[in-house]
């Protein structure tokens, strides 16, 4: 069954350009002008990606992000003509999965959205294997939370489920399958997105934080996930498989 990706943004030559790309490469995909055209489509139907511009006239890409990302699973992969890393900093803070800055190869945008696909998809194996912990453990269980890898959902102390990008899930199976070691960031991002860190890439960063916010009694002094100085980070946090 071929997967489902909408491709939201104002400049119609664009959208029908990678539209065409996709469905030539199996894609179910479908051209929507913007905000309005989004909402009215996941009002009927389901889509497992989006291809979201960041800068349109109307809503804005972050605003769509954050409604996505508060009511739907779904891969997000954004654009942005602009130049500035804050964009796209500010883009992945929303709880994108991976940003393209215009222009852009067809072929790299394609491999992007097949890694967030393989990210949404893994079951947090890949992660898992990347921090050494065990890959058949279903749940995970630390300092009042529970991870459960199957089902991909992370739950609270106080028993409510608490909402992961697919990054924010991976990077915590991850961390959390490493057994208090120092990670680097080269290794999470494998682990999160399979692709090389290079240097100024501040989204493994942006994804801790992002956790902090979600996990740590206080986000201003974390002690779950610890920064280790020159080495990445380190999960701090005795974890217990559950089963």
């Amino acid at each position: 069954m071929s997967r489902t990706v909408l491709v939201v943004d104002d400049d119609a030559r664009l959208r029908n350009r990678l539209c065409g790309f996709l469905r030539r490469e199996g894609y179910d995909a479908h051209a929507l002008p913007g905000g309005e055209a989004l909402r009215g489509f996941l009002k009927d139907r389901p889509a497992h990606l989006v291809v979201l511009d960041l800068v349109m006239p109307g809503e804005d890409g972050l605003s769509l992000t954050r409604y996505l990302r508060e009511n739907f699973t779904i891969g997000i992969l954004i654009l942005t003509g602009k130049g500035e890393p804050v964009d796209r900093i500010v883009g992945l803070e929303m709880g994108a999965d991976d940003y393209l800055s215009k222009p852009f190869n067809l072929r790299e945008l394609l491999a992007r959205l097949r890694s967030i696909s393989r990210r949404m998809d893994g079951a947090g194996t890949r992660a898992a294997a990347a921090g050494g912990g065990p890959s058949d453990a279903s749940i995970l269980a630390f300092d009042g939370c529970r991870l459960d890898i199957a089902s991909r959902r992370l739950v609270g102390r106080d028993g409510i489920d608490i909402p992961l990008t697919g990054s924010e899930f991976n990077l915590l199976v991850a961390l959390a399958g490493g057994s208090g070691r120092p990670m680097s960031r080269d290794r999470l991002l494998d682990a999160v997105g399979g692709r090389a860190w290079q240097p100024y890439d501040r989204s493994i960063d942006l994804h801790v934080s992002n956790l902090r916010k979600k996990l740590e009694r206080d986000p201003k002094a974390p002690a779950i996930i610890k920064t280790i100085r020159g080495v990445g980070y380190a999960f701090s946090s005795p974890v217990e498989s559950v089963a």
